[in-house]
């Protein structure tokens, strides 16, 4: 064989192995359709959201209900402060009692309201302690009294004489001294009597107040 002959074999060979590397190199390559068939992701659009809830709100704060006013106060209740006490006892007595009216006045400018029961009992003066037992209520149903500056509601007490009960142990008392209703402050009333300081003898019994 000769050298030309050798020569032309090898340039056949090495073009046709350039030939087989390059057909493999292009298969094995990704398809371009392959590469964008994926789906691309859709945007949020934001006029699929809901409508703003404000418009709603601002109906709502619309609808909310005005405050009731308050009905306009009325007289207030008598008190020590304004009231002064005395005591009518014309109303003449029986069997061993006295009775007499328990007067409160209203010393005050403006008006005001007796509902109710005085707490009453016998002292030895405008400061003292009970002596014996406070008066018992008596069987009057109460009712609004009001008084006008200047006017008076009257109760009616009974005294019963100490010396009716034999088992009771005498102590002078300076008068009388009253609560108006629902008042933690009070008032005096001088007039001596008798008391016993025997807590279970009842010597008062005050009914409610009425208007005079």
């Amino acid at each position: 064989m000769t050298a030309q002959r050798i020569t032309n074999r090898l340039a056949f060979t090495t073009a046709a192995a350039a030939a087989v590397l390059f057909l493999a190199g292009c298969g094995a390559g990704t398809p371009q359709s392959q590469a964008s068939s994926t789906p691309a992701a859709s945007p949020t659009s934001s006029e699929s959201q809901p409508a703003s809830s404000g418009a709603a709100a601002a109906d709502s704060g619309a609808s909310t209900p005005t405050p009731a006013v308050p009905a306009p106060a009325g007289p207030a209740l008598c008190k020590a402060a304004g009231l002064t006490a005395t005591t009518d006892s014309t109303g003449g007595g029986a069997a061993g009692s006295v009775y007499m009216q328990l007067l409160l006045t209203n010393t005050g400018s403006e008006p005001c309201l007796l509902f109710g029961f005085a707490g009453v009992s016998l002292t030895a003066g405008p400061d003292g302690d009970p002596i014996g037992a406070a008066a018992a209520r008596d069987t009057t149903p109460p009712t609004e009294v009001l008084l006008e500056p200047g006017q008076a509601g009257a109760a009616t007490l009974r005294y019963t004489q100490a010396r009716n009960y034999p088992d009771c142990t005498v102590v002078a008392a300076a008068g009388f001294r009253v609560y108006p209703p629902e008042d933690t402050a009070s008032l005096f009333v001088a007039q001596p009597r008798d008391a016993c300081s025997n807590a279970g003898i009842n010597l008062l019994t005050v009914g409610a107040f009425q208007a005079q």
